[in-house]
This record gives structure tokens, sequence and C-alpha cells, in this order.
């Protein structure tokens, strides 16, 4: 296709995106998943669907879910994020030192932090469309910077969050916690974003061909930006459920939870590709839950750390080489 007749064609451009969306079913994840929790429930017993197992399930999905929800969103331009752990112990030390206990402050250090996360995800789109910095080698830079800034700074818990604040990370709406609500609220707002806007269509579009979409009349660099900043927002928002939950923020919360990896495994199992164009983000909740119930399921069954981690590394090759060969045989 020539640059000419490439511009005259967004409209079709818009089209071969909302195939590729359409093309993103998330049923064979969900499968396993279902899958997943039978087993589970064979090996464990009736105490595997009790209240207060399926409450820690969902509470281990949800600071998880958060980042995965952005992060499927800088996986499907054809970026990724390794900073996102920093960015969720950057927005906990620094909601936790804002309020100070103060119920009056709440609401201002949460306005702080998710400027701050949204600061920190320009900045990254930023360096990697700007300057042309490979997305692994900028957001591992990042990583790194926060972590010398936090390490440099605070040794310790820091701060504190008042009681009020406390509701979100303990809190519930009759037997639904609202950390839950929030989870869903976020996916509902990106699945939207994704497949309701012309900001969505443009992300598979960019993650699709860039080049292609450059030509059509898209402003790439403009997609990949706005996908890095929302991707740190959300961090930040898992940040902020973190610190409910502990009661103050501390420099390790963030990559003592693997959110980094972690975050791109479960988009990954969801069946995204890493390449981009191609996924969604209730695939990536899928995923979620099957990482989730499976750190459940090895915590019932006092599993050694080091088999859970050969289990989830064989999982994750087996997902994305399942996704792999679908794809080769559509073709």
């Amino acid at each position: 296709m020539s640059a000419a007749s490439a511009r005259l064609a967004p409209s079709g451009l818009l089209a071969g995106a909302r195939r590729r969306f359409a093309a993103s079913s998330s049923a064979p994840v969900y499968v396993a998943l279902g899958a997943m929790m039978v087993v589970s429930f064979v090996l464990i017993g009736p105490r595997f669907l009790g209240y207060d197992n399926v409450l820690s399930i969902l509470q281990r999905s949800v600071a998880l879910g958060l980042v995965a929800a952005g992060q499927t969103l800088a996986i499907l331009v054809g970026s990724l994020d390794l900073s996102v752990a920093y960015v969720v112990s950057v927005t906990a030390v620094l909601a936790s030192v804002v309020m100070q206990g103060n119920p009056e402050m709440m609401i201002p250090a949460v306005i702080v932090v998710l400027a701050v996360g949204g600061l920190i995800g320009l900045t990254n789109g930023l360096i990697i469309t700007k300057l042309g910095v490979n997305a692994f080698i900028a957001t591992l830079g990042m990583a790194l910077i926060l972590r010398g800034l936090l390490n440099a700074t605070f040794d310790n818990f820091a701060g504190s969050v008042p009681r009020e604040f406390q509701v979100l990370g303990y809190g519930n709406v009759g037997p639904v916690p609202y950390s839950v609500l929030l989870l869903g609220m976020v996916v509902a707002a990106v699945w939207f974003l994704l497949r309701h806007t012309r900001f969505g269509h443009h992300v598979y579009a960019v993650g699709g061909s860039e080049e292609t979409a450059r030509l059509s009349g898209v402003r790439s660099h403009r997609v990949i930006i706005s996908a890095h900043v929302l991707c740190s927002v959300a961090a930040a928002l898992a940040g902020l459920f973190i610190v409910s939950r502990l009661g103050a923020g501390a420099p390790w919360v963030g990559p003592d939870g693997g959110y980094d990896l972690e975050s791109i495994a479960a988009v990954v199992v969801g069946g995204t590709a890493l390449a981009g164009g191609r996924g969604g983000v209730f695939g990536t909740l899928a995923g979620v839950f099957i990482l989730a119930t499976l750190d459940n399921v090895f915590n019932l069954l006092q599993v050694d750390p080091f088999i859970k981690d050969t289990i989830r590394g064989i999982i994750l090759i087996s997902a994305v080489a399942v996704y792999a060969l679908r794809l080769r045989g559509s073709r």
C-alpha cells in the first residue's frame, strides 16, 4: 500500500481494528478458568468455595487486576510497562505521607497520587515515542529510577492513612467488597474505551501495525503515550488499594507483589498478543483469576514455593504456545 492510498483509507483501518477486537474472544481462557475451579474443588473440597476462601481469591485479584487492566492497554499498542511495580510503591508511600492519618487529606492525596501516576506514564510514553527507546529498556530504566528514589528516601513504613480510607480495603456493600467493585469499574471502563471509542480502535490499529496506522492518519505516538498514562494511573489505583489494606505505604509493597511480571503474565494468559493488536481486558481479568486461584490452591495445599514458580512458568509458556498455534491456524 502506498502512503497516498493509505491516507485515504482510515475507515478501512478502523474496520480492521474492529475485526481484531471481535476476533479477540476470551471464551477459551474462561473455559480454562472453569476447568481450574473444578479441579481445585476436587483437590481441596467444599472449603475451596467457602465465602472466606472466595473472598481471599478476590482480594488477591484486586491489586493485580488493576495493574493488569492498565498493562493490557500498553501491550495492545505493542508496548509494555515494567515500572508498574514501583509506581504502586511510589503511590502507596505518597498517599500515606500526604494523608498522615488525616481524613481531610484523603481527596487531595488521591488527586496527587493519580497525577503522579499519570506523570510517570507520560514520561514513559515520551521516552518511548520521542526518544525512540525500546519500551522494555525505557520502563525498566524508569523502574530503577523509582526504586532508587524510594530506597534513598524511605527504609520502612511511612505515614499512615485514616481509618475512613481503609474502608476501601476492608468495607463491603452487602457481601461484595468495595475493592472488588473498584476492580469491576476499572475493567468495565477499559472495555468501554477499547470497544466504543475511537481511541480504542486506534489502540488496536497501532498495535496491529504502527506504520500503517500512522500513514492512515492515526497519531500513533499520541495513542502510545495515552496508553502508558492510563497504565500508570491504573497502577496508582492499585497502590491506593494496597495502602488502604496495610494502613501505611512502604517501598517494597509493589516489588514484593511482583506486579510487573505478574501483570504481563496475566495479560498474556488472558490471550492478548505480546506483539499488540489482539486481545482484550476481559481475557486479562480471567488471566488474573487464574493466577490468583493458583496461588490460593498452592497455599491451601502447602506446595513448595519453587514448585509454584515451575507450574506457573509451564502455564505461561503453554498459554502463549496455544494462542500462537491458534493464530497460525487462522491465517
